[in-house]
């Protein structure tokens, strides 16, 4: 029986082509295509942040047991509250209160699915019409993605490879006007692998303040530093600027797949509140999912237990990584990193593209290393968006990859 053609009344979204495709995950898949299939060759991942698929990196037996005592509790099957279980959200808390000047409370924390979530919680929050959002550049390319869903205006402030990957505090001034809501800083530094000082954090609360908007801090990699610069959450500068503190388990515990994340208000002028972010983020939460409830109970079993050898040996081993990696880099010619990484996963790499033969910018080099050797990296192209014109576009992004 043949259907009579018409005209259906439904299409896909466009809009989620444009966002789809700035993602990690986007450009990871172009390259993964190009792996040659006949290559025997073992692939090498080294393109994604997720260090369990390594033998080197694995979660502690205390986390596993939290799961386990959880699920064979009986006590979590069921749907959890939207703003997360209270045990978890107590637990969070007074892990994350450790040198805080103004201590944290379970209100002050609402438990998402994995940071990237938290993303979407204070990107929808924050949107409204002809507001926009300062994001650094380089940086992880999904707050592009969930700002150009959400109709909110990115304006890109440049992190310095001659200093140290510091923020342009007077490009912060120059970019911000009376429409713009936040400022994102990513700290330990994804993709640069720098960690932020005091003295540079508490610049960037001044600048924040001077400006009237707050600061998201992405802590996905909290207290994953190995250098010689201390790590410092944000949240410490509280009282000067609010600040949303987005956080998980995900890379310090070496468990992604878990889900378990966090958005956290640290606003002890009560500033976050009379504004309605609050009242905001609760509500957006009432009409998203939730982080499985078994992940949730375990949570404060997580955090409780686990040694800190095993934090100790996960930081060795970062460490030892980061130095073969630099060292490695710095003996072939036509690769220089601008700073050796002192904090994440990552390491940032410039290509000479002069001493490079048949290769014409980042994401060629990545996706013929995919083909040729099996070893995934991501362009920086992806991490370096919104460039002010097509030169700037040339010197930066067509220079960098990372891994």
């Amino acid at each position: 029986m043949e259907i009579e053609a018409k005209r259906w009344g439904f299409r896909g979204k466009q809009e989620l082509n444009a966002a789809s495709a700035s993602t990690v995950r986007g450009y990871l898949n172009q390259i993964i295509a190009r792996i040659n299939k006949d290559n025997s060759s073992s692939v090498i991942r080294l393109g994604h942040g997720d260090p369990s698929h390594f033998p080197s990196f694995k979660t502690t037996p205390a986390a596993e047991d939290a799961i386990v005592d959880a699920l064979r509790s009986a006590k979590h099957n069921c749907y959890a509250p939207s703003a997360g279980v209270l045990p978890a959200r107590r637990a969070i808390a007074d892990y994350l209160n450790r040198d805080l000047p103004c201590k944290l409370s379970p209100d002050d924390v609402y438990l998402t699915s994995g940071c990237t979530q938290a993303i979407e919680v204070a990107i929808n929050v924050l949107s409204r019409p002809g507001a926009n959002i300062l994001l650094p550049r380089p940086g992880f390319p999904y707050y592009e993605s969930c700002s150009a869903y959400n109709h909110l205006e990115v304006r890109h402030y440049d992190l310095l490879p001659e200093k140290g990957w510091e923020v342009d505090l007077d490009g912060v001034e120059s970019i911000a006007d009376e429409n713009t809501v936040a400022l994102v800083i990513i700290n330990p530094g994804n993709p640069c692998g720098n960690v932020f000082s005091y003295e540079q954090l508490h610049k960037v609360a001044e600048t924040a303040r001077k400006l009237g908007i707050l600061v998201i801090s992405d802590e996905a990699y909290d207290n994953l530093a190995f250098g010689s610069t201390r790590y410092v959450p944000m949240r410490v500068l509280g009282s000067t600027v609010p600040v949303l503190t987005l956080g998980s388990i995900s890379k310090r515990w070496i468990v992604p797949g878990w889900r378990l994340g966090w958005i956290v208000t640290s606003d002890p002028n009560g500033i976050l509140k009379k504004s309605g972010v609050i009242d905001s983020i609760a509500e957006f939460l009432n009409i998203s999912s939730d982080p499985a409830t078994f992940i949730q109970a375990a949570t404060p079993q997580i955090l409780e237990n686990t040694k800190e050898d095993f934090f100790s040996k996960i930081i060795s081993t970062l460490r030892e990584c980061a130095d073969i990696c630099y060292n490695r880099i710095e003996e072939i010619p036509s690769l220089t990193c601008p700073k050796k990484p002192e904090g994440s996963m990552f390491v940032m790499v410039k290509l000479n593209l002069s001493m490079l033969e048949d290769i014409n910018d980042d994401m060629d080099f990545c996706l013929k290393l995919a083909e040729e050797e099996s070893v995934i990296v991501l362009p920086e192209k992806q991490r370096i968006n919104g460039c002010r014109d097509s030169s700037e576009i040339e010197e930066l992004a067509s220079h960098y990859f990372c891994y």
